[in-house]
């Protein structure tokens, strides 16, 4: 069977519940599009408020308050959410790639610390983090435990490596400037262990494949920062569980069995996406949903993702918050009923951000100075 690249597409609106609101509670919600790109505090609200209907952020506060959903540094080395119970697996599928990028990063070796300083460190340092501790209080105990001063580079190489999980700081989303964090519960990942990082790369791949399938072996590689070879070997050990199309270009795409896919025709409302919003970043072929000639535009020289006004599945302008509601940027022009369309989508989300904070990415403004190629610039009243 040969997929096309417009029935790819569809595919991934689908999975990632964004043909239609889905009906739905947010772990699960989590859980069906595998993970939420979370490095801004506010993005899983707006990314979570697209795909679920009647989405009621307190039910978000609760899960991360309950650590149902938690928030680490995995995929791509940035900041997720995913389901508690996937944690691990995925923690372990990023076990090679963490290490490797984190303990010996060029700045931790030139402060005086090896990958085997923090292994004889870990152990303390999680025990005391088995109640929150803020920053400050797990870089103090570091400091003790090491019996000097550490310097600021080292404590952050060793957050993002280590099996922590953020402890909430409170509104508006939950998660703020000032970090918190906890020792992830249940069996910790295990660390530096060849075997259990590709069993986890395994599952992690499986994983990826019912959120965002069909895929490459390079857009799998680009979702779980692993080398392509690794990846080859995660899909050699789900031999018999997966399913083999042909993409665009004779490209061999692997999917779960079963798995939906949507006719190319379907059609895909508008929506305002969030920040960082996984389906911009999940697959080596952006292209997939920016079109090439928009990827500079989206994706910042410093990998800063705009929000993006989303129209037949596709990345058609940018949006963000103003005074008297959103602003939305085409690069290309919109029929009368898109416009519509989105002034519904504006009006919605506008009421929705106002009640928590309603310049949720007021600091990437610069952006916009700068300068952008947009055709057509409209502000649209949030309710």
């Amino acid at each position: 069977m040969v997929i096309t690249a417009r029935a790819l597409n569809r595919s991934t609106l689908d999975r990632q519940l964004l043909l239609g609101r889905a009906s739905i509670g947010v772990e699960d919600a989590v859980r069906r599009v595998v993970a939420v790109q979370a490095q801004q505090p506010g993005s899983p609200y707006v990314a979570l408020w697209n795909r679920v209907a009647g989405f009621d952020p307190a039910r978000l506060d609760e899960a991360v308050a309950g650590f149902a959903l938690v928030r680490s540094t995995l995929m791509r080395l940035t900041l997720h959410l995913v389901h508690a119970a996937d944690y691990r697996a995925f923690r372990e599928a990023m076990e090679p790639t963490l290490r490797g990028s984190r303990l010996h990063d060029p700045r931790f070796k030139a402060a005086g610390f090896t990958a085997s300083d923090a292994d004889t460190l870990l152990p303390a340092l999680l025990e005391y983090a088995g109640e929150a501790r803020s920053g400050a209080e797990m870089r103090e105990r570091l400091q003790e435990a090491w019996g000097g001063p550490v310097e600021a580079v080292v404590w952050r190489m060793i957050r993002q490596y280590a099996p922590l999980w953020h402890a909430p700081t409170g509104p508006p989303w939950s998660f703020g400037a000032a970090q918190s964090f906890v020792t992830a519960s249940g069996p910790l990942p295990v660390l530096g262990d060849p075997d259990a990082a590709a069993a986890g790369l395994a599952v992690l791949i499986r994983r990826y494949l019912e959120g965002f399938g069909p895929a490459s072996v390079p857009d799998m590689a680009q979702f779980a920062t692993a080398p392509r070879g690794k990846v080859r070997e995660a899909v050699r050990l789900l031999a018999g569980e997966l399913t083999e199309y042909e993409g665009p270009g004779g490209t061999v795409l692997y999917d779960v069995p079963g798995a939906v896919l949507p006719d190319e025709d379907a059609p895909a409302p508008p929506r305002l996406m969030a920040m960082w919003d996984s389906v911009l970043l999940a697959y080596a072929d952006r292209g997939r949903v920016i079109p090439p000639e928009y990827r500079k535009h989206v994706i910042r020289v410093n990998g800063d993702t705009l929000p993006t006004l989303l129209v037949d599945g596709y990345v058609a302008g940018v949006w963000r918050p103003v005074e008297g509601g959103i602003e939305a940027s085409a690069f290309h022009p919109l029929p009368a009923r898109v416009w519509a369309e989105l002034a519904v989508e504006a009006e919605a989300l506008g009421g929705f951000l106002t009640a928590r904070d309603a310049r949720v990415y007021g600091r990437y403004d610069h952006w916009w100075v700068k300068g952008l190629p947009t055709v057509e610039t409209r502000v649209l009243p949030g309710s």
